[in-house]
């Protein structure tokens, strides 16, 4: 048990941060797995139907303090007609630029949960191929975080910010 105040800011910095980065990548995981799944069931229904844009518009988010770093996100608001005459409206993001308001497109849907079509092509290679390296990419942020929590005590003993050695605890005397 560290016996200062730093000390215990710094066993806070060094596990509840990268446990906290642990969390949102896991998080971010489970949504990456929910969308491609969602989207690799409503290819594999075999139900399409003809989806017209009603709304297109892009949102920005920006980070980074000094240095911002500003995304875009384009989002297009479907609407169409299921097999047992349903209208159903849903949202995609990162679609086709190229798909404007008043656009035609064909939509793949499941019928348990039309109102989680998706309008992107099927491409089953290359959704399975982005959920991979953007899971690789994850697990690689939660091993790099879970090794720092493991080494965090080795850390703060070297860096000085453990309980340490006093003076007097010193080994070696002073040479003259």
């Amino acid at each position: 048990m560290r016996g200062t105040y730093r000390g215990i800011l710094m066993d806070a910095f060094f596990y509840l941060m990268p446990l906290i980065m642990v969390g949102i990548a896991v998080f971010m995981a489970v949504a990456i797995v929910r969308r491609s799944a969602q989207v690799r069931r409503a290819w594999l229904s075999g139900l399409t139907a003809e989806a017209r844009c009603l709304r297109t518009y892009t949102t920005t988010s920006a980070r980074g303090g000094d240095h911002r770093h500003v995304s875009t996100t384009l989002h297009h608001v479907y609407e169409f007609v299921t097999r047992d005459g349903r209208a159903v409206r849903f949202e995609e993001r990162n679609g086709p630029p190229t798909v404007i308001e008043g656009d035609v497109v064909t939509v793949y849907y499941t019928p348990e949960r039309p109102e989680q079509a998706t309008a992107r092509a099927p491409r089953p290679a290359a959704n399975t191929l982005a959920t991979a390296v953007a899971l690789g990419f994850l697990g690689l942020i939660v091993l790099f975080c879970l090794s720092f929590v493991t080494d965090a005590h080795a850390f703060s003993d070297d860096f000085g910010w453990g309980d340490g050695m006093s003076v007097e605890d010193d080994p070696a005397p002073d040479v003259p």
